[in-house]
């Protein structure tokens, strides 16, 4: 009975699941239409964490057994044995010993002799004292000269020098001594005969005395003061006596670098070229050149000024000078192409010592006055085309005021001094602006060889002189050093000089003056020595002056010796 009964009831639910069924198959959806009240805005809740850490319950969990070890050593024998290091060897370039003195002798052509001694000694850590010796003399034998062309210089100087905490001093004197002859006859004019009345020598004599100080942090940067004689065998005389000193002016934070000077100079002769009277002059000058340097960046500028007050002591007349100082150079290209410029101007004291230094020939007779360079424009670029190459070009533009320019004196047929004979040469003073473009080039490659090019071109404008009388158009010169070997040495230089100008005239009773130009020609002057190191002490050399046997005129009527060897050699040593 209970068995009829369930399946009844599976009957009956199955049934009823079919006619279900049926009726969801025919069944549709109708439209609904859903109406949003708000937006969603989801929001995210806290996540579920473990706040406790599970305590386990394993009842397999095995404690972890306390292990124990024992470490037994065997020796073991052992044949390797390791090599001991040794350091590489590093190739060492010898200390050069330097000394502190030298002498120096050589002999050559034309009975010519040179020499220099050079000696210091250092007497403690802040003292020295030493001293210089040069002599450079030749007995001339210049062919077609109808007077003695020897001559002869001779220098000497002695030093003490002292360095102290914060400053040092140093004090020298020496003497000098000249001798040169006015062989320069013109023999268009002169001969045999009157030459025979002339005697040509002419000695200088200088006696000087100065002394230094600088110090290493002090308003004051440093000092000189130089007191000079000089004298020749004419009678003529001249004392000069130079101080000055460079200190800084601190304003507002900033220094002003500023040089103040004395110059004065007085001298005489004892007769002018016509033998009318004495001639005397004398002046002192008073100067001040404060300068301040401004920086900024690759630009760098000089920016001063420079007072001069000048005192005739012997015309009673008082002039004051005012000269620009100023330069600025910029770099356009770091060390490669710099650019600089400027203008500055100056008084410049002129002297008997510095004309006979420069033109030994000159006459016992001169006028001896300053020149008032009112400006020197220049402007110029400069740099390096690599580590050992270095360039400079420059323009320079000169305005000055009673230039002094040598010429020779008239030949006098009435003469009664041996310089007279148009044999000398005299200081004529014009005012005299000058054009000129200068080029530079220097090349040093690891010191073991240096060259030098050097060349200028030069335009001059005069007032009432003709000429610019012996001043060169173009001037040249080239040099090179090498170290050839650890032993052998040598060297090379040559100089050129453009046409100059001068003038002749003859001065008698019964000649008509007819001053005549005459353009001395351009001149190339090669010279070369070459050395060799016996020792660390001792060294020989060889030098050869006018290669090309050139019978150039240095000045007018004046040839220079042709082809000249010297031999010699040179000690260094420690005493």
């Amino acid at each position: 009975m209970k068995i009829k009964f369930l399946i009844f009831i599976i009957t009956i639910s199955s049934s009823l699941s079919f006619v279900n069924a049926q009726e969801r198959k025919n069944d549709t959806i109708d439209d609904q239409v859903v109406n949003v009240v708000k937006p969603y805005t989801p929001t995210i809740s806290d996540a579920f964490k473990i706040k406790d850490t599970p305590k386990l319950q394993d009842s397999n969990l095995v404690k972890k057994k306390e292990v124990k070890y024992n470490i037994f050593s065997i020796p073991v024998a052992s044949t390797f044995t390791p090599a001991k290091g040794k350091a590489a060897n590093v190739d060492k370039a010898k200390p050069v010993k330097l000394y502190d003195n030298y002498a120096s002798l050589g002999v050559g052509t034309y009975t010519t002799v040179l020499g220099e001694v050079y000696l210091n000694h250092e007497l403690s850590n802040t003292e020295n004292v030493g001293g210089y010796f040069s002599h450079h003399s030749s007995q001339g034998g210049i062919d077609g000269l109808l007077l003695d062309d020897d001559f002869s210089k001779t220098n000497l100087n002695a030093h003490y020098s002292q360095k102290l905490w914060d400053f040092s001093w140093k004090v020298d004197g020496g003497f000098e001594l000249m001798t040169y002859n006015w062989y320069g006859l013109p023999q268009n004019f002169f001969g045999q005969a009157e030459a025979d009345m002339i005697d040509p020598s002419h000695t200088f004599n200088s006696f000087y005395i100065g002394g230094k100080l600088k110090f290493d942090d002090a308003i004051i940067k440093d000092g000189n003061v130089r007191f000079r004689r000089f004298g020749d065998n004419q009678d003529s005389g001249e004392n000069r006596f130079v101080a000055s000193t460079n200190f800084n002016i601190p304003v507002q934070g900033e220094e002003i670098n500023t040089e103040l000077y004395i110059d004065y100079i007085g001298g005489s002769f004892d007769m002018d070229y016509n033998n009318t009277g004495e001639i005397k002059y004398g002046n002192v000058t008073f100067g001040l050149s404060p300068s301040y340097q401004m920086t900024q960046d690759d630009l760098t500028v000089n920016l001063g000024v420079r007072l001069v007050y000048l005192n005739d002591t012997e015309f009673s007349d008082n002039k004051f000078f005012i000269y620009p100082n100023f330069e600025a150079s910029y770099r356009l290209v770091d060390e490669i192409l710099i650019a600089y410029g400027g203008i500055k101007g100056e008084l410049q004291q002129n002297s008997y010592y510095d004309f006979a230094n420069e033109n030994p020939f000159v006459s016992p007779t001169l006028i001896i006055a300053p020149t008032d360079q009112r400006y020197n424009g220049f402007v110029g670029l400069k740099g390096k085309l690599s580590n050992n190459v270095s360039y400079n070009v420059k323009g320079n533009y000169y305005a000055e005021k009673n230039k002094a320019l040598y010429k020779a004196n008239d030949a006098q047929t009435f003469a009664t001094e041996d310089y007279q004979y148009g044999n000398s040469f005299s200081v004529v003073y014009d005012d005299v602006t000058t054009f000129s473009v200068a080029g530079e080039l220097n090349i040093d490659v690891n010191r073991n060889f240096t060259l030098g090019l050097k060349g200028e071109y030069f335009n001059y404008s005069t007032d009432t002189q003709a000429e610019a009388w012996n001043l060169p158009d173009v001037t040249g010169s080239i040099f090179m050093d090498i170290q050839i070997t650890e032993q052998w040495f040598a060297g090379a230089s040559a100089f050129y000089v453009g046409e100059r100008k001068d003038q002749q005239l003859l001065v008698g009773t019964l000649v008509t003056p007819d001053p005549t130009p005459i353009t001395l020609e351009s001149y190339f002057d090669a010279n070369a020595h070459l050395g060799y190191k016996i020792n660390d002490q001792l060294s020989v050399f060889a030098k050869v002056n006018n290669i090309l046997n050139q019978d150039y005129e240095r000045y007018l009527n004046f040839p220079v010796q042709g082809f000249q060897a010297l031999a010699g050699a040179t000690y260094q040593f420690d005493f």
